[in-house]
């Protein structure tokens, strides 16, 4: 849990926040003209980026439209992720969205009560162990925490959609059985829906115009048509996290429920340090 006294010591910057929070004010516009009626959910990719900066869109200065505060931040790297969930408040709502290894998925379950989601599960192992992890959580977790302990931890499975070896993800044949495998054996987790992270060019020629479908977009949407359709479900009760900040209203445009929007926001970001662990 986050101390919430320590980012009471942060001093956010007045003209960077402005800043911030008008890049994300035209983010949340662009989805907002690109959606239909369903609300899409907007994750602010902040990887690299320092504390103050979500600090200063979570918990901006008056001078900020009222009312404001993003709630959803996405994180890449595990290192990075705890060390500022204990620093800011417990009141955020953190995605893990980076490449998980098995080892560490239970770690990352049990020692951040506000971890709201799971974007990258591919094997039943890795949700097996982020299964015995958010079990753990009750005891792991101060009583003083704001965060509810039962609450189930989302997770979105993670598909390759592009079959690109560099990518991680399982299969789109893979994709039901994993999810069933989640549904059935993971109580303390819960189905989200399915994730992707489509190849660039696919994301380049969608994103410059409206008549090219990106296909990875639309595989990702039929994959979640057929797990639900197995698993005898709503296919509304499977979001699709898809769309960056090059794609996203194009993924809009194809069904996205959610996306994940950094550099349009924060600004380009500096080199990822070489200690700096998954």
């Amino acid at each position: 849990m986050a101390d919430e006294s320590r980012h009471d010591d942060m001093k956010v910057n007045p003209l960077r926040a402005q800043q911030l929070v008008e890049s994300i004010s035209d983010v949340a516009a662009r989805v907002q003209a690109a959606a239909s009626e369903s609300p899409i959910r907007l994750v602010a990719v902040s990887k690299l980026k320092p504390a103050v900066d979500i600090l200063a869109l979570h918990n901006p200065p008056t001078a900020s439209p009222p009312g404001f505060s993003q709630i959803h931040f996405g994180e890449n790297y595990q290192q990075e992720l705890l060390e500022k969930s204990q620093v800011l408040p417990s009141s955020i709502k953190w995605h893990f969205i980076g490449q998980l290894q098995t080892n560490k998925c239970r770690p990352l379950a049990e020692q951040i009560p506000n971890l709201w989601c799971v974007e990258s599960v591919d094997t039943k192992r890795k949700a097996d162990q982020l299964e015995k992890g958010r079990a753990s959580l009750p005891s792991s977790s101060t009583r003083n925490s704001q965060t509810p302990t039962d609450e189930k931890l989302r997770v979105f499975v993670q598909v390759n959609t592009s079959g690109e070896e560099t990518k991680s993800g399982c299969t789109p044949l893979e994709a039901a059985d994993l999810c069933r495998h989640i549904s059935e054996l993971c109580p303390h987790l819960q189905l989200q829906g399915l994730m992707t992270i489509g190849a660039i060019a696919r994301s380049k020629a969608s994103s410059s115009s409206a008549d090219n479908p990106n296909e990875d977009f639309t595989t990702l949407r039929q994959t979640r048509d057929q797990v639900a359709e197995i698993l005898g479900v709503s296919k509304h009760a499977l979001e699709l996290s898809m769309g960056m900040s090059a794609d996203y209203e194009a993924a809009i445009r194809e069904g996205s429920t959610e996306v994940r929007v950094g550099t349009t926001i924060f600004g380009d970001r500096p080199p990822k340090k070489t200690d700096m662990s998954n």
